[in-house]
C-alpha cells in the first residue's frame, strides 16, 4: 500500500520529473499539463499532454504531446513541435528526440533556422554534439543572398558549411549553378561544384558547362577545369539564333568590370560561319573582344576561319559588335587562305607583317596588309579561270565580292625604297598546277571545329 501511495503521489506530482541518460549525459527533464505513466513491453513509458516542455542542457523543446521510453531516453514529439539551442530553432509538427545520442528527427516536413541560414525539408535530423543538420528530399536552404535546392544536404553550423547532393542548384544575384553534388561556404561565399555542372548568367545569356567548378563570388571569379564548355545564345537582327560555343581544357570567368573570361589549352571557338582554333583565348565580353594568341614555344599559331577563308598570325584581335564580327586584327606573321568555292584547287593568298580584316553582313568586305606583303590571287574572265597574279608590296588593300578577291591595290613605301612587283601567269600555265604556285606562308590548317562536334562531345544535345 505505501509503495501503491508513493506511485500516485509520483504521477499527481509529476508533471516535473527528471532522467539521467544513460551514458553519463546530462540529464532530461520534462513538464507539461498531464502526466501518465505506463509499462510497454517491459519498458517504463510516460505520456505527457499540453505545454509540453523537454530540456536537456541548453536544448529545450516543446510540443503539444511527448511520450518518453525511460529506458532508451527517446521521446516522440507531436504537435507543433520547436527545438531550441541558443539561435537555433527546428520546427516540425512531429517528431523524435533521442536524448543519450541527443539527436532531433524529423520526418513529415521540417525547418531549421540559426539565424544564417533558413533550412527546410522533408525530413531533417539534428546532431546537437556536432552541430550538423542532415535534411533529405525537397532540400531547400537559403539565406540574404542565395538559395539552395537539392535532394540531400549536411550542414554544418559552426563551420557555415553545406555539402549537396542530388539535384543542386544554387541561385545569386548573378549566377544560377546546378550539379550533382556541391560544396557551399557561406562566410567566404566559395562554392564547389562536381559532375554535370552547369552555370547559368541571365545578364548575358551564357551558360558554362562542365565536370568541376569553384566559384568565388567575393572575388567575382570562376573557375572550370575539367570538360569546360561555354554556350552565348543570341538573336540575329533577321530573328535568327546565332550561338557561339567555345571548348578548351581550362576556362576562367571574371565578373567585374572587365567581363573578362579565359580559355586555356586546347581552345575551340565556333559561332555562325567563324570558327578560331588556339591554345589562349581572353574573351572580353563588355567590349566585345577576344584575344589570342600564340605562346613560348609553341608551333602552331592561332588558326581562324571564316566560311571558306582561313586565317593565322602570331597575335589575333577579333572584335564584335552586337555579338556579330567586325574585324580581326592580326600582328606577326599574318596569312590569309581563300578557297574558291567553284574550283576547289585554287587558294587566293595574302601574308604580310600584319593586317587587318573588315566585315559586312555579307562576309570580308576588304583586309589591309602592311609590310613585307605577299599575294597570289587568280583571276576570272566571266567566271571562267584565266591566270593568276603573284604580287609583293610593302602596304596592300585587297577587296572582296561574293568571298573571293575582287581588286587589289599595292603600294610601295618610299622611306624603304622598296617598290611594287607584279607577275602575271596565264591559265595554260596555272591548270592542274594550282598548288605549285604558294607564297612561303602557305599552309592549310586542319581541325576547323564544327559546333555539333563540340556539343556531342561534351553530350550536350539542345539543337543549338
Amino acid at each position: 500500500m505505501r509503495r501503491f501511495l508513493l506511485l500516485c503521489i509520483f504521477l499527481l506530482l509529476g508533471s516535473f520529473f527528471s532522467i539521467n541518460a544513460q551514458n553519463g549525459g546530462q540529464p532530461v527533464t520534462v513538464m507539461g499539463d498531464s502526466m501518465a505513466g505506463s509499462v510497454v513491453n517491459g519498458e517504463s513509458v510516460r505520456e505527457v499532454i499540453g505545454h509540453v516542455v523537454l530540456k536537456q542542457g541548453n536544448v529545450v523543446i516543446t510540443c503539444n504531446r511527448a511520450v518518453q521510453y525511460l529506458g532508451r531516453n527517446n521521446a516522440i514529439l507531436d504537435g507543433n513541435v520547436l527545438v531550441r539551442q541558443d539561435t537555433l530553432t527546428i520546427r516540425a509538427q512531429k517528431g523524435y528526440y533521442y536524448g543519450n545520442q541527443r539527436i532531433a528527427e524529423c520526418n513529415t516536413g521540417v525547418q531549421l533556422n540559426d539565424g544564417k541560414v533558413i533550412l527546410s525539408a522533408v525530413n531533417g535530423n539534428y546532431y546537437f554534439k556536432e552541430q550538423r543538420a542532415y535534411f533529405s528530399d525537397n532540400v531547400m536552404l537559403y539565406d540574404t543572398v542565395s538559395t539552395l535546392t537539392c535532394k540531400k544536404l549536411n550542414y554544418y553550423k559552426n563551420e557555415n558549411r553545406a555539402v549537396a547532393v542530388g539535384n543542386v542548384k544554387i541561385t545569386d544575384s548573378l549566377n544560377t549553378i546546378v550539379a550533382d553534388s556541391m560544396i557551399h561556404l557561406r562566410g567566404p561565399k566559395i562554392t564547389f561544384a562536381e559532375h554535370n555542372v552547369k552555370i547559368t548568367n541571365t545578364a548575358n545569356n551564357i551558360t558554362v558547362f562542365g565536370d568541376h567548378l569553384e566559384n568565388y563570388s567575393q572575388k567575382k571569379y570562376t573557375l572550370i577545369n575539367e570538360n569546360p564548355l561555354l554556350i552565348q545564345i543570341d538573336t540575329t537582327q533577321q530573328g535568327k539564333t546565332d550561338t557561339l560555343v567555345i571548348s578548351s581544357k581550362i576556362m576562367e570567368s571574371f565578373s567585374d568590370s572587365s567581363g573578362k573570361f579565359i580559355a586555356t589549352d586546347s581552345v575551340r571557338i565556333v559561332q555562325g560561319g567563324f570558327a578560331s582554333s588556339n591554345n589562349y583565348s581572353i574573351y572580353y565580353r563588355q567590349i566585345g573582344k577576344i584575344i589570342t594568341y600564340k605562346k613560348s614555344g609553341e608551333k602552331v599559331p592561332p588558326v581562324m576561319w571564316y566560311e571558306n577563308s582561313q586565317l593565322s598570325g602570331d597575335s589575333v584581335n577579333i572584335f564584335l559588335v552586337d555579338n556579330r564580327l567586325s574585324k580581326i586584327h592580326v600582328l606577326f606573321n599574318g596569312f590569309i587562305l581563300s578557297q574558291n568555292k567553284t574550283f576547289a584547287q585554287r587558294f587566293d593568298q595574302i601574308s604580310g607583317d600584319s593586317l587587318t580584316i573588315y566585315f559586312d553582313s555579307t562576309g570580308i568586305n576588304h583586309t589591309d596588309v602592311f609590310g613585307n606583303v605577299l599575294s597570289i590571287y587568280y583571276t576570272y574572265e566571266e567566271d571562267s579561270p584565266n591566270g593568276l597574279i603573284k604580287a609583293s608590296a610593302q602596304r596592300a588593300k585587297f577587296l572582296f565580292k561574293n568571298k573571293a578577291v575582287s581588286d587589289v591595290k599595292l603600294y610601295s613605301d618610299e622611306k624603304h625604297s622598296s617598290s611594287v612587283i607584279s607577275e602575271y601567269y596565264p591559265e595554260n600555265l596555272v591548270n592542274k598546277n594550282e598548288l605549285s604556285f604558294t607564297i612561303p606562308a602557305f599552309i592549310i590548317f586542319k581541325g576547323r571545329p564544327e559546333k555539333n562536334d563540340l556539343l556531342n562531345k561534351n553530350k550536350i544535345f539542345s539543337g543549338l
